[in-house]
């Protein structure tokens, strides 16, 4: 049975505040809230709940998060543009094609620098006159180019929008340090809201357990069930639809298990493989790297292939990833 959101009342009315102040101000720079917390613990339902609850209606919502498999540059605009009609917007073609990860995208892309202020653009075309609501899904798992645009939101001038941004605690980013940074960058604007969602206590399992069984629990299987879910919302939710249709007493039994991704191998990188891992970090091409390191471009295309084949990525997005995860932060580029 449908149950509604316990425990999250303060958070839904804060959010409320922030869009209300947001809506009548008519401001021109965005307002951020940032929403973090383990998964599972109902950052989606949170910010979806939020956004129906909203009056008045915003007038664009432009919502995005990061694939699950093989992470791109720019992934959180790429889902925002999908199936959306661009024609109005007065940018390069060739640029729209790259942020929106078409696959007939030119062979030559822009750099790194110049890319990110056409995706700031894009989203100020989109939003128009607003009230816009940004919701940025699963930080966490965003690529550094989106990360970046996030970042470059937040204070971006003629953006009248509540950008809400939702992540998981940067220890569990695919990114750690880039997400630590692109955080305090959020939380750092000014009047941004921040709120962390915790587990549910022991009552407010008990108030599920109500709405679900139509009678409160004993105490003793409340206490039970709380410890078994560790009050988080999704193992909770879980716990009941596997004993659906049975009795409660039923909810003592079994606890699910959650397997650990194992952790992946040291990898052996030569000198001239570290720097162009750097320069891949830094969003550069194999003609931008090449000139930066003062080599040849055949040469970096095989440093490429050995990257790829050594850190078991399947492209250059998801080296740099695996580098800003799995490595001590790199070393900036050299300038070129």
């Amino acid at each position: 049975m449908p149950v509604s959101m316990v425990g999250r009342a303060g958070e839904l009315a804060e959010l409320d505040r922030a869009w209300s102040a947001v809506a009548r101000s008519h401001r021109s720079a965005p307002a951020v809230t940032v929403i973090t917390g383990a998964a599972g613990v109902g950052k989606s339902l949170l910010v979806a709940a939020a956004l129906e609850g909203f009056a008045p209606r915003p007038a664009v919502v432009l919502s995005g998060a990061a694939r699950v498999h093989d992470p791109a540059p720019y992934d959180w605009l790429a889902a925002v543009l999908s199936g959306r009609d661009t024609g109005g917007l007065d940018l390069p073609a060739d640029a729209l094609a790259w942020l929106a990860q078409q696959p007939d995208t030119p062979r030559e892309r822009y750099a790194p620098g110049a890319l990110l202020r056409v995706a700031v653009r894009v989203v100020r075309g989109l939003v128009g006159a607003g009230p816009a609501v940004l919701v940025v899904e699963d930080l966490h798992a965003l690529d550094p180019a989106s990360l970046n645009l996030v970042g470059e939101l937040a204070t971006a001038a003629d953006l009248p929008a509540l950008l809400v941004v939702a992540s998981r605690p940067a220890a569990d980013a695919v990114a750690p340090d880039l997400t630590v940074r692109a955080l305090a960058r959020l939380c750092g604007v000014r009047g941004a809201v921040r709120q962390h969602l915790g587990p549910l206590t022991a009552a407010q399992v008990a108030e599920v357990l109500t709405q679900v069984y139509g009678s409160r629990p004993a105490h003793r299987l409340v206490n039970a069930v709380w410890q078994r879910t560790g009050g988080n919302p999704y193992a909770l939710t879980e716990l009941l639809a596997a004993h659906s249709g049975q009795g409660v007493a039923a909810l003592f039994h079994s606890r699910p298990a959650v397997p650990r991704p194992a952790a992946p191998p040291d990898v052996e990188l030569t000198a001239r493989e570290v720097e162009v891992l750097d320069c891949l970090v830094a969003g550069m091409s194999n003609k931008q790297a090449a000139r930066a390191l003062g080599i040849s471009v055949r040469t970096v295309t095989v440093h490429v292939s050995n990257l790829l084949r050594k850190t078991g990525s399947s492209s250059r997005t998801e080296a740099a990833l695996w580098a800003v995860r799995h490595r001590r932060p790199v070393s900036a580029p050299p300038a070129g």
